[in-house]
């Protein structure tokens, strides 16, 4: 009598959809979070936006030099969405409003998609008007204004240490940005 060998179908896998507009440490724990480099890269092209584009180039370029001063940033950051055991959509939407209004100064707090066009101000022959104090204060305040995992993201890349964290390759991220100039910026 044969035995008949039942297989178990395969499981894949359940893929993590984010929020529309994530942030982009949502966007870099997902891509990191993937066992292949195809699977890591499909994540990048998925949430490609204009913010992590210049988070890349700013880390990755040889010729974008960063005018702030590297290593540690003397800055507080928001402590009322500072990071929990819910995942930051959850966090967000328990904390509507208030949580992201500053309570002495009303501001509202913001992300690396609304701030990325101010990165100019960081580096080499992006704005040459601003004196270092100046331009120290605004990315302090930018920092303040971030999400503190978003706060982190730029003083790794300020300091183009985002591997450090991110296990991305540079190498990965030409692969999956290959419209990408790398180089000749400065």
């Amino acid at each position: 009598m044969t035995q008949t060998v039942v297989k178990k179908p395969r499981t894949t896998a359940k893929q993590v959809e984010l929020p529309p507009n994530p942030f982009q440490h949502e966007i870099l724990e997902l891509a990191c979070s993937q066992r292949t480099n195809a699977k890591k890269i499909e994540v990048l092209q998925k949430y490609q936006n204009d913010a992590l584009i210049s988070l890349f180039i700013w880390n990755y370029d040889d010729s974008v030099i960063t005018i702030i001063p590297e290593g540690d940033v003397p800055y507080s950051s928001n402590p009322d969405i500072a990071p929990g055991n819910d995942s930051l959509s959850e966090a967000i939407k328990k904390q509507i409003d208030d949580k992201m209004v500053d309570a002495v100064g009303g501001n509202l707090k913001t992300t690396l998609r609304n701030e990325y066009t101010k990165f100019h101000y960081f580096i080499k022959g992006g704005d040459n008007t601003l004196s270092s104090i100046r331009r120290e204060t605004i990315f302090i305040q930018m920092l303040e204004g971030l999400h503190p995992k978003e706060a982190e993201i730029m003083c790794l890349v300020k300091d183009k240490k985002l591997t450090d964290r991110y296990k991305l390759s540079f190498d990965l991220i030409k692969e999956a940005y290959p419209f990408i100039r790398w180089g000749g910026r400065s």
